[in-house]
């Protein structure tokens, strides 16, 4: 499916990262350990959707390995926002809409990881370990980084859902991402910026999502 390895075009990216080690960080993502782990998790190998609902098992147990390795990687996502949104909650300061918003946005998260890790039973990854360092110790922080985690989440899985195989896997994938985008719009608002400041939404590359994910350093 992925056969090339295209150069990283962080002009796609979300520009969040106030301190520069994103971009920093960017061109030695492929040697980071980060990487080995989301290859594994099945970013490598399938793209990325996020699937809002259970697949029913029958249709698993026929859905292509590549499919399974999105939902796996969909899995490893919703894990790290629903941690993020854990952790802000807990150290973040967060009070009014900022906190409700926190609130409501973990619980989504959390359904998601629910039904795809009993979509994929045995197959589920385990949950990995997570650091977020400053993105949680303030709300200027935490929204910044929260916006960019559900903007960059809409734009990676609009890109793959095209490569989804399984009917049942792109029916669970679309139902999410409407609500994903409400996520994305909802902060925004909160920040002061346009919930939709564009006619058209761009798609990321898979390539720009590793580079993106593993360059944060939030995932151990």
């Amino acid at each position: 499916m992925f056969t090339s390895k295209p150069r990283v075009d962080l002009s796609a990216v979300v520009e969040f990262d106030a301190d520069g080690a994103l971009r920093e960080t960017a061109d030695t993502a492929a040697r980071h350990s980060r990487r080995r782990f989301l290859r594994n998790s099945g970013l490598a190998a399938g793209g990325i959707a996020v699937a809002g609902g259970m697949v029913p098992g029958s249709a698993l147990a026929a859905t292509s390995k590549g499919d399974v390795a999105i939902l796996n990687f969909a899995l490893t996502l919703e894990y790290l926002e629903s941690a993020f949104y854990a952790s802000a909650l807990k150290h973040a300061g967060l009070t009014g809409e900022f906190e409700r918003f926190a609130r409501l946005v973990h619980q989504h998260e959390m359904a998601h990881v629910e039904a795809l890790r009993k979509a994929l039973g045995n197959a589920a990854i385990k949950r990995p370990a997570f650091a977020f360092g400053s993105a949680v110790t303030s709300k200027a922080s935490f929204t910044a980084t929260s916006i960019a985690l559900e903007d960059t989440g809409v734009q990676a899985y609009q890109g793959q859902a095209p490569f989804i195989k399984s009917n049942d896997v792109f029916k669970a994938a679309i139902s999410i991402h409407p609500v994903e985008a409400r996520h994305a719009a909802w902060i925004r608002n909160l920040a002061g910026l346009g919930p939709a400041p564009a006619a058209f939404n761009p798609a990321l590359t898979k390539s720009a999502v590793l580079a993106a994910v593993g360059a944060t350093g939030f995932i151990k």
